[in-house]
């Protein structure tokens, strides 16, 4: 099982150009909008403060339509980035609030996303065994960004303490993680940050330009057959793209569901006007 989506749905620049403008008086819910197009969608709000049970509950009401759809989410940003200040209730918070997603059978995997200062060594090999012990009841996968991870011990290590391995696709830039397509368990993992490489760590970048950025075909089919190789490791796939300015994520995203093979692919009437790549999909289905 191979599912491809992209991270988040609420960004602003996406509407009018992934969203199309509602009907006069009526509410739009772009969570279930996107669910009708992808199996998976991967959930950043919950990097940025721990979600509640009665926000999870939403969250499966809102993709019920789709029975193939799993989220996977990021853990809480206390764990990776700010560890010092991190206490056990808020622990049972997190697992507290994503516990209607577990028992509605709608998670995937959860993200242990560290930063590129998180290098490889003992102690934070450590950490991250006590990390993973704490979380043990959830699929986890790391997201590393330094090269100093890409080594057999590793991937040795993270097998013995069940953590998947999440590949990425990031600008090479100073000793960034290059691509891979690692699998540690049953989960494999592959995100795509894009790779603008001049704004990746320019200071005054803002996020939307680091991540503006549209894969081409050429890129796009060495993605795919990166794919197809974790998923003869992986019991399933996730991929996530990240890429998210101006909805090229959704737009790369479809364009690799359709070289992974799917057929009867949906589009967003809207993105078709915007990204006329996407036309060509429509029209290899009908020859």
């Amino acid at each position: 099982m191979i599912r491809v989506g992209p991270a988040g749905w609420s960004y602003q620049d996406w509407e009018g150009l992934v969203y199309p403008p509602p009907p006069k008086g009526t509410r739009f819910d772009p969570l279930a909008y996107l669910a009708g197009f992808f199996d998976t969608l991967e959930l950043n709000n919950t990097f940025y403060r721990p979600p509640t049970p009665s926000m999870a509950k939403s969250w499966v009401k809102r993709v019920e339509s789709n029975p193939r759809f799993r989220f996977t989410a990021k853990l809480y940003r206390g764990f990776t980035h700010a560890r010092e200040s991190i206490t056990k209730a808020d622990e049972t918070a997190f697992k507290d609030g994503l516990s209607p997603l577990v028992e509605a059978g709608r998670l995937g995997a959860l993200l242990l996303q560290f930063p590129y200062a998180f290098h490889q060594n003992e102690q934070n090999r450590a950490y991250l065994r006590a990390l993973a012990e704490g979380f043990r009841e959830f699929p986890l996968v790391l997201e590393v960004r330094h090269a100093s991870w890409d080594r057999a011990p590793v991937y040795r290590f993270l097998r013995e303490i069940q953590v998947g391995f999440c590949n990425l696709d990031q600008p090479r830039v100073s000793y960034s993680i290059g691509p891979t397509r690692k699998v540690t368990a049953k989960v494999g993992y592959l995100r795509l940050h894009g790779r603008n490489v001049k704004d990746w760590f320019r200071e005054d970048a803002g996020r939307d330009a680091r991540y503006d950025y549209l894969y081409n075909e050429f890129e796009l089919f060495e993605i795919a057959e990166r794919i197809r190789q974790i998923a003869k490791e992986a019991e399933e796939v996730y991929v996530i793209t990240n890429n998210h300015y101006r909805g090229k994520a959704v737009c790369n995203a479809l364009e690799l569901k359709a070289k992974l093979g799917e057929k009867n692919l949906k589009i967003p009437g809207v993105l078709l006007e915007h990204y006329p790549q996407l036309k060509e999909l429509q029209e290899e289905e009908k020859t």
